[in-house]
């Protein structure tokens, strides 16, 4: 009953506001729209989604790149995206889908793209999961089966201020003050799973965090990405769960004065944010606030931060999913309108759907709109979604209209 009444509650709000269920309609005007979108554009070998993008007929890709074109956004943040050195994926995903007209949307065609690499599937060369293989895609930095797996996009009509951008692959867990790090149950010591050798070389960023500068208008927006460890897979001991943590707090600290005085990013440069920068978080954060197995109060923490702002994106096809999957989602306690990812509801194991996907804009810039692809399954654009035996993701595309004071 509690999910019916959401529900109803939020087509009322829909309908009131007219805002769009899967955000059709014109945005506001000078209003920057900005989104993320795990887009699950990963493939299990090296190249792989290079030959995949390569045809035009690619289901998948078609069906990304029409929501894409749906939503339309000026700045997108694609989570999922395996990387290549020469960023040939990117060039054929745009070529190939996004500039193509999809079932009649208009095509989408970014005047910049930044990649850069991830920590996901380079090999440590220590055994950090200890499982006597150091060679094993846990043993990467970042969990993955080759390099680059599961990287990072970012697409733009706007241009990007590529001389200062700001990466922070290398910086290494043990740097972080007060780091989560994860204790090993079986000993007396604390905070003691990773040994000083694992420790000298442990990167926090299981894919990357990006500070990407995108000029608007005479403005800075710093765009903010990043997509932390899952909060599971792992032991007693908590090491994914720990991680994903310090992973969110790095943007926590990044954007407040002071707190991040000891990040160095990845050219020697230190501290965070000026105080009157304006920025939007973006990305997977594989973090629900209220539900999951993740260190929850680390989520609420950061959508409590004053530098920020919460818009609370949501969707009606959210409930009308959790309603019908049922499962965990029953024993949830978020609202299920603000869901952003569908995962299993069958097994004991699985979580049911979540908010994972987050854009987070700092206070300083005025909200104007918000949403979550999600759309009722009437809809004729849940098509978009695919099968429930093969989705297109299992997350959904998240957005939110800004406009600079």
């Amino acid at each position: 009953m509690r999910k019916i009444g959401w529900l109803a509650g939020l087509a009322a709000a829909a309908l009131a506001s007219h805002i769009p269920a899967h955000a059709q309609e014109a945005r506001p005007e000078g209003a920057i729209r900005v989104a993320t979108f795990n887009a699950s554009l990963n493939r299990s070998e090296a190249g792989e989604l290079v030959t995949a993008l390569g045809d035009p007929d690619a289901a998948q890709a078609q069906a990304v790149a029409e929501i894409i074109q749906r939503v339309n956004p000026d700045i997108i943040l694609v989570n999922e995206f395996d990387y290549d050195a020469d960023a040939r994926a990117a060039e054929l995903f745009i070529e190939n889908f996004l500039a193509i007209a999809q079932n009649g949307a208009e095509p989408w065609e970014p005047a910049a793209i930044f990649t850069a690499p991830v920590n996901t599937g380079v090999p440590s060369g220590i055994d950090f999961n200890r499982d006597a293989n150091p060679a094993g895609p846990d043993d990467a930095y970042g969990f993955g089966f080759f390099p680059g797996q599961y990287g990072m996009l970012v697409l733009s009509k706007l241009p990007i201020d590529a001389e200062n951008v700001r990466t922070f692959q290398n910086f290494l867990w043990k740097d972080m003050p007060d780091a989560r790090l994860p204790d090993d149950p079986e000993t007396p010591a604390s905070a003691d799973y990773y040994g000083p050798e694992a420790l000298a070389v442990f990167r926090l960023s299981s894919k990357s965090h990006w500070d990407i500068p995108v000029e608007i208008e005479g403005e800075v927006l710093h765009v903010l990405a990043s997509h932390p460890t899952p909060p599971v897979f792992d032991g007693p001991e908590d090491r994914n769960g720990t991680r994903n943590a310090d992973e969110v707090r790095l943007w926590n600290d990044y954007v407040t004065p002071g707190a991040a005085d000891y990040l160095t990013d990845d050219n020697g440069r230190v501290g965070g944010l000026p105080a009157d920068a304006s920025f939007v978080i973006l990305g997977d954060q594989n973090l629900d606030p209220h539900d999951g197995d993740g260190i929850r109060e680390v989520g609420a923490e950061l959508l409590a931060n004053p530098r920020l702002q919460d818009p609370r994106p949501a969707s009606l096809g959210g409930p009308e999913d959790a309603i019908a999957d049922g499962g965990k989602n029953a024993t949830h306690t978020g609202d299920p309108a603000l869901d952003t990812a569908d995962f299993g509801d069958t097994n004991p194991w699985d979580p049911g759907n979540m908010r994972a996907d987050y854009v987070l804009p700092s206070a300083n810039l005025e909200v104007v709109g918000a949403g979550v692809f999600w759309p009722l399954a009437a809809d004729p654009l849940a098509r978009l979604l695919g099968p429930a035996d093969a989705p297109t993701s299992d997350h959904r595309l998240v957005w939110v209209d800004i406009r600079f004071p």
